[in-house]
């Protein structure tokens, strides 16, 4: 049976150019290929989970633009419960501007818009929604006194909450000791411990003090080596997939989306940490965010010919 899976985070239309390298301060590069896809690390997550089977209820902020208006559109297509969705007469919805090199690369720059105005209040309106889930998963593209209050609610409520702390930054130590479990990747886990990883021993050690702060468990994503888990189930490295990657842009998301579901359908650490690292691969080889979201038949597949 599929868990309800609660994402609170962001939504944004992701304009993307192609170009053989990502340029300098100053530099114009020609001869770029341009489209457009629905994007917002919240809104990556939220399809990823519906893609994987889960039950996904998102709750965002988008405009009543256009952008806004293709979003939900584009929630209800993939199954998920839209109606945390507001939309907001006062501000637009979120845009991000992406360059994609050709090593799929990326370099992103975000205009927030209505995902700002995604307020305390709001969460408290949909509390029922929170208590009832089987997992709550944030992002850190919406107000920090938002993602804070709906991890104290889930935590009350005893529901786990997952926090993918990105873009980088450093939350309060108050909301850190609400989460169940926090999946850095290597660089968010150098701000939120003012530790340098260089090393595995480095990494090992991270993890120790990020989990001293409050999750239970902690994940630091580590890009094409992997994922290091270290919980009371499982510590160690668990190898990502080799793929010839055409665009990372989503892959965190997707990896995050993805193991919200497994984690709420009962999954062990190691199961849901692979099936998620199965879906990331699959993501990087395709163009855009949740347009390279793999369904769970094309996770199933990939795992089936690897085994």
């Amino acid at each position: 049976m599929a868990g309800n899976i609660v994402v609170i985070g962001s939504s944004n239309t992701d304009m993307i150019v192609q170009t053989p390298w990502i340029p300098k301060p100053g530099e114009t590069i020609l001869g770029g290929t341009f489209s457009t896809a629905p994007g917002g690390k919240g809104a990556n997550q939220a399809v990823a989970a519906a893609r994987a089977g889960g039950n996904v209820s998102f709750i965002a902020r988008v405009g009543t633009d256009m952008f806004g208006d293709q979003a939900v559109e584009g929630f209800r297509r993939d199954g998920i419960d839209t109606s945390g969705v507001l939309r907001d007469e006062s501000a637009p919805s979120g845009v991000a501007l992406i360059i994609v090199d050709e090593h799929g690369e990326n370099s992103i720059a975000v205009a927030p818009g209505a995902n700002a105005l995604l307020t305390p209040d709001d969460i408290h309106r949909m509390k029922y929604t929170l208590t009832s889930a089987s997992v709550i998963l944030m992002q850190l593209e919406i107000p920090m006194e938002t993602v804070t209050v709906a991890a104290e609610i889930g935590a009350h409520a005893g529901v786990p909450v997952i926090l993918n702390p990105a873009p980088a930054q450093k939350p309060d130590n108050n909301l850190l000791r609400d989460i169940t479990l926090l999946t850095p990747n290597e660089t968010e886990a150098e701000l939120l411990t003012s530790m340098k990883i260089v090393s595995d021993d480095d990494i090992v050690r991270s993890a120790e003090r990020l989990r001293e702060l409050g999750p239970d468990s902690v994940i630091i994503t580590l890009g094409g080596r992997g994922s290091y888990v270290s919980s009371d189930e499982f510590t160690g490295i668990i190898p990502s997939f080799p793929v010839t990657p055409v665009d990372t842009t989503a892959a965190g998301d997707v990896f995050n989306g993805v193991l919200s579901v497994r984690l709420a359908d009962g999954a062990s650490i190691i199961d849901a940490v692979r099936y998620a690292s199965a879906a990331a691969a699959l993501s990087v080889t395709k163009l855009g965010a949740q347009t390279s979201a793999p369904t769970s038949p094309d996770i199933d597949e990939m795992l089936a010919q690897l085994d």
